[in-house]
């Protein structure tokens, strides 16, 4: 927060809360409380607190995006029950902000991306999986990074001014909402 200060100023207009992270594939067996807290901190926490530091120094028309994921609505893959849990945690967090801090006229929206070619699926997905996921998309094909970025800077824009309290998901038509 100082080094924002000390670069920016004391006005800040934007925030976009992207950390994340799945970090291992482990079911509930094969996790333990250290795992837990580095999914649920980094996921969740990070995003809660953040917010609270930096919503003191949004004024009126400020903007704040989380990332959260589909994962928060379907669950994710097998292995992927903390990190799925943690984005429910963002995706739930980004609704009730949204209430608390509308009234300051701070707007807090959130993008749920399903399958985006990043590092993340490289990572952690399979490419039979991945095949099988792009392709039962109605567009047929994996997002790319660009294009959620595109969807964040649309939040954070006067273009969005009257849009608090969602989670729009961006996944070429896998899950509605």
């Amino acid at each position: 927060k100082n080094q924002t200060i000390a670069a920016f100023g004391k006005q800040v207009d934007i925030l976009v809360n992207n950390a994340g992270g799945l970090f291992a594939r482990r079911t509930l067996e094969q996790f333990n409380e250290a795992f837990f807290d580095l999914v649920i901190g980094v996921n969740f926490k990070s995003t809660v607190f953040v917010s609270q530091a930096f919503e003191t120094l949004m004024g009126e028309g400020g903007a704040i995006v989380n990332i959260s994921s589909q994962a928060a609505r379907d669950s994710g893959g097998r292995g992927s029950t903390l990190y799925a849990s943690s984005k429910g945690a963002v995706t739930t967090f980004t609704r009730a902000m949204a209430k608390e801090i509308g009234p300051k006229g701070i707007r807090v929206n959130a993008v749920c991306p399903g399958l985006i070619g990043t590092k993340f699926h490289d990572d952690f997905t399979k490419d039979e999986i991945r095949e099988k996921v792009a392709v039962s998309t109605h567009l047929r094909r994996e997002g790319a990074a660009e294009e959620v970025a595109d969807l964040v800077a649309y939040l954070a824009s006067d273009e969005a001014s009257f849009i608090n309290g969602n989670n729009i998901d961006i996944n070429g038509g896998l899950a509605f909402s």
